[in-house]
Order: structure tokens, then sequence, then C-alpha cells
């Protein structure tokens, strides 16, 4: 159930920013990728333990400069964070033990964040000035040869 409602509400989130207009710059997705990216130090606050906050800090750390060269340089860097989070929410267990972690966070939390960069990459492509033009326009004519 955890990855359904992840994907849903991700899409859901995605459809609403498109419509009113929120994901026309890359600060959208690049905020969306800061908090996903922190919310385990919320879990490590939660569970008490210091040790596991500075633990996820190092996780964190890595998000946030994903998140902050994506704004500056691509989205498609976003893309990969976001991916990249889904990723690491499915083997976060395995590499930190952090007990504040509700037990339907992980695959909910990976279910958003790929539907999120998925929809994401849809974006780009769409709007990429690059990918409407025609080919043949790129080609000389046979009169210019």
């Amino acid at each position: 159930m955890a990855l359904l409602i992840g994907f849903s509400l991700a899409l859901a989130v995605a459809l609403y920013a498109s419509f009113i207009g929120l994901d026309r710059e890359r600060a959208f997705y690049s905020t969306v990728l800061a908090v996903v990216g922190s919310l385990y130090g919320l879990f490590a606050v939660m569970s008490g333990s210091t040790q596991t906050l500075l633990l996820e800090s190092i996780f964190i750390a890595a998000f946030l400069l994903v998140s902050a060269l994506g704004f500056k340089l691509s989205e498609w860097l976003l893309v990969a964070g976001l991916f990249a989070h889904g990723v690491f929410d499915f083997f976060h267990s395995h590499v930190i033990s952090n007990s504040g972690v509700p037990a339907y966070w992980p695959n909910f939390c990976m279910s958003y964040d790929i539907t999120a960069a998925a929809y994401l990459a849809w974006l780009i492509r769409r709007r990429s000035p690059w990918l409407k033009t025609d080919a043949n326009k790129c080609l000389p004519s046979p009169s210019q040869g």
C-alpha cells in the first residue's frame, strides 16, 4: 500500500505543480530533492540517537549538494538525485540503523522519489526546444550544397 500511496501522491503533487505553474523553474524540484533528502534526519532526531543523526547528515549533505547543483547547472541532475534517493530508500536500512524510521517509509519514499524523477524527466523532455525541432531543418537543402 505504501508503494501505491507514494506513487499516487507524487503524481498528484507533480500534476498540481504543473497545473498552477510551480514547476516552471528549477527551484521547485530542487526544493523537493532537498526536502526528501533531509527527512531521514528528522527520523534520526525522533530516534534520539546523535550518532544516527551524524550518519544521516552525510547523506543529507550529499543530496543537498545534488539539489544545489541541479538548481545551478541542469535539471537532469535533479532527476538523477531523485532517482538516487529512491534507490537509497531501498537500501537505507542496510546502511544505517535508524529506529525513528516508520516501517512504511522506505517503500513510500522510494515510490514517491522515483515517480517524481520520472515525471521531471518527462517534463524536461516535453519542454526541450531541441526535441521539438524538425531534424530535417538542421540539414542543408540540396540547393545550399
